[in-house]
């Protein structure tokens, strides 16, 4: 045909075409065997294990702490230098040679076996205190201002006397005692030392309300056989001295009283008012002296009461 040009197509071309067309026609004619059939065989993954309990599963580590920092190196330590090694000096090693033959030396005599030491002799002992010597022996004398002040405050009357010092027979702080609270007076006076005199003028207030319990006379003055007497117990040469000869004991001899007739002191008929009267007081001497002998207890003090502050092991009193 005029004007019209005819394309011829290559050989090649035309079947690969034809190739295409029967593969689409094959492929529109079973579309679902050509989705199921796969291109090639993959193998199936096998199933996945059970989770693993809590309780069994391990710890989960934790993380570890981040590493500091590189120090910067201004602030690094500065290393040390080596030290120098010392020049030697051939003295210093003379003589530490000599040291260490000095140091063997000494071992071997350390592995010596030592000689015991004998013991120290005992001091010489001292010289027995007899006869002039115990006599000049010095004994600081008690502190008795408390005392003293008590027996003002008791009411009692007394001025110091120098100290007594005739051989064995001593008292360093005696005092003359002349009267008694509420006027009761000792009319020889006493010489005592305070101890003495307190237990003494707490004595004769018992005294002066037993006189007006059992006697209804007022308590007047006591009279004394003695006080400091430089003796022997029981007026014994040979005997040990007694309280009297360190002012430490008085004897009683009598009571007097306003309004009536003095009593002495000796056994009373049983029942009468002097009786009572004596017998109460004595028993009230036992709760101040640590010594009360009175008639009935020996020969000796059949006709007075004596009382003093003798020392006793144990505090042990004796009221007979």
């Amino acid at each position: 045909m005029p004007g019209r040009t005819l394309s011829i197509r290559p050989p090649s071309v035309m079947r690969a075409g034809v190739a295409l067309a029967l593969a689409l026609g094959l492929l529109a004619a079973d579309p679902v065997g050509a989705a199921e059939t796969p291109a090639a065989s993959v193998p199936t993954p096998p199933p996945l294990p059970p989770e693993r309990p809590e309780t069994l599963k391990p710890p989960v580590a934790e993380p570890a702490p981040p590493t500091p920092p590189a120090r910067p190196p201004e602030l690094k330590p500065a290393v040390a230098e080596p030290a120098k090694e010392p020049v030697k000096d051939p003295g210093r090693e003379k003589a530490s040679e000599s040291a260490k033959e000095g140091s063997k030396e000494s071992a071997k005599e350390a592995s010596k076996p030592e000689i015991p030491t004998p013991p120290p002799a005992p001091p010489e002992r001292p010289p027995e205190l007899s006869g002039g010597a115990a006599l000049a022996l010095k004994v600081s004398p008690p502190d008795d201002t408390a005392c003293r002040t008590r027996l003002k405050r008791l009411g009692v009357d007394f001025e110091p006397l120098a100290p007594i010092a005739e051989g064995q027979c001593t008292a360093p702080l005696p005092l003359k005692v002349t009267k008694f609270a509420d006027g009761v007076a000792l009319p020889q006076g006493a010489t005592l030392t305070c101890r003495a005199a307190e237990a003494l003028a707490r004595w004769v207030t018992e005294v002066q309300v037993e006189a007006e319990r059992t006697l209804k006379h007022p308590l007047t003055a006591l009279e004394l056989g003695g006080s400091y007497v430089c003796r022997g117990q029981n007026h014994d040469i040979d005997a040990k001295l007694s309280e009297h000869a360190f002012a430490n004991a008085a004897d009683i001899m009598g009571f007097a009283f306003a309004g009536r007739a003095s009593i002495p002191v000796k056994a009373m008929p049983d029942g009468s008012e002097e009786a009572q009267f004596l017998g109460a007081v004595r028993t009230k001497a036992c709760g101040f002296f640590r010594t009360v002998l009175g008639p009935g207890s020996n020969a000796a003090h059949a006709n007075h009461l004596h009382v003093d502050q003798r020392e006793r092991n144990a505090g042990h009193r004796l009221c007979e």
